[in-house]
């Protein structure tokens, strides 16, 4: 389905047809027409789907026709890189708007805060807010939401996984209840539901493909034991090269910058990135990146939603991901729209069982692929048969009321009956 065909503002049309938009994504074309038409909405689309244009290009075209252009639009996101990439797109789709948008986020310098009280109170029609700094603002006494009409939240399972499910509601309590709430989650388990039962009216439900890669990404494994990962990475990413946008996620600080210095030490351009950098330091990392002036980007999950880098060729899980959704959103990273990429996941002896619940998942197996001869043998794929749903494990017997005698004490011991006067 073309854009034009969903009665969006002609301004709101010119401005996507300089970014290229020409056909609406799957979650697009069933999320705009519900929002055009005011009703709340609970969206269930995995990363990389194009959730951003579908609740933003419909609001925009509400209030391009709309003669109040008080602060009327509140996004709430989990994390200052989604803050960022949600404004940018803001200010591509709005370039012919006279709408401004304003994000509001922790980690920044003290004059940041005074653009973001000016903003809150006045000068601005949309705030994309990570919760924990907004909060900061509210409870200073100065915001005020009376005139919000319309309400998203982006990427409500990671908010709630982060622990933000007390914020939200109190956000949310400043907020009128006579709003537009569009709710996108990546995926659908039963906190979400809760909170959108608390939150949303009469929601209209709407999901594409749930937990599922993209089909033009292609997905191999490696068995490795921990020391075989560095020197694996480094040799694959010489024999491509021809990819020149590699993102590479690991669990801790400690292996970024392990494997951001083998790299380095390999003459590959590589930078990492986490939670030890200053706001200010990501954003360049980013931009590096981004530029391809950077050609390996080593991140741990901070990076794993939220981000929007286009044209990424490989993406490397030097550990297996946590969870199964998190392993989707990560490989979300590369062949995003209806391009190709390769994600690979190094799955080392005690990982094994964690990878066949990704593979259940994604309804999926993963090609194993042999280790190069110079790295000698890897681990051999080994996991545990599924349990039959019908047996249970019996539970072991116990014996009550019997007590052991403790040592030889006369007292532990039973002295038989009471002597009697007969006795």
């Amino acid at each position: 389905m073309r854009f034009e065909e969903f009665g969006l503002n002609e301004k709101v049309l010119e401005a996507i047809s300089y970014m290229n938009y020409e056909k609406a994504s799957p979650i697009q074309e069933l999320a705009i027409p519900e929002t055009l038409k005011g009703n709340d909405l609970l969206a269930c689309a995995q990363t990389g789907t194009g959730k951003t244009a579908a609740f933003m290009l419909p609001i925009l075209s509400k209030l391009s026709e709309e003669e109040n252009h008080d602060l009327s639009t509140l996004i709430i996101v989990p994390t200052r890189e989604l803050a960022i990439q949600i404004n940018q797109q803001i200010q591509g789709f709005s370039y012919f708007l006279n709408i401004n948008s304003v994000t509001v986020y922790g980690g920044r310098e003290g004059s940041d805060w005074d653009q973001e009280s000016k903003a809150l109170t006045r000068g601005t029609n949309i705030i994309v807010a990570t919760p924990g700094k907004l909060i900061s603002h509210l409870n200073l006494g100065y915001v005020k939401f009376d005139k919000i009409k319309y309400l998203v939240l982006d990427e409500a399972d990671r908010m709630l996984d982060i622990g933000f499910h007390d914020d939200i509601l109190r956000i949310l309590s400043y907020v009128p209840e006579e709003r537009q709430t569009l709710m996108f989650s990546a995926t659908m388990p039963r906190k979400i539901r809760d909170l959108a039962a608390k939150i949303l009216k009469n929601p209209v439900e709407i999901s594409t493909a749930v937990s599922k890669p993209a089909e033009g990404v292609l997905q191999a494994a490696y068995l490795t034991y921990d020391e075989q990962k560095i020197p694996l990475i480094n040799s694959l990413i010489k024999d491509k090269p021809d990819f020149d946008s590699i993102l590479i996620f690991s669990s801790t600080k400690r292996k970024v910058f392990d494997i951001v210095k083998s790299l380095r030490r390999a003459k590959i351009a590589a930078e990492g990135i986490s939670s030890d950098l200053e706001q200010k330091e990501r954003e360049e990392v980013l931009i590096g990146f981004r530029s391809k002036r950077t050609r390996v980007l080593v991140a741990t999950d901070v990076l794993s939603r939220g981000i929007d880098i286009k044209d990424i060729n490989l993406v490397i899980n030097f550990d297996v991901p946590g969870s199964a959704e998190d392993y989707v959103h990560r490989v979300g990273r590369t062949a995003r729209a209806d391009k190709t990429g390769v994600a690979i996941t190094l799955i080392n002896q005690h990982d094994m069982d964690k990878f066949q619940r990704i593979e259940k998942l994604i309804e999926r197996e993963v090609f194993k692929v042999p280790l190069p001869e110079e790295l000698g043998a890897g681990p051999e794929w080994k996991v545990r048969p599924p349990r039959s749903g019908n047996k249970r494990r019996k539970p072991p017997t116990r014996k009550f009321n019997q007590r052991k005698p403790k040592g030889n004490n006369p007292k532990n011991q039973n002295p038989g009956p009471k002597p009697t006067n007969n006795s």
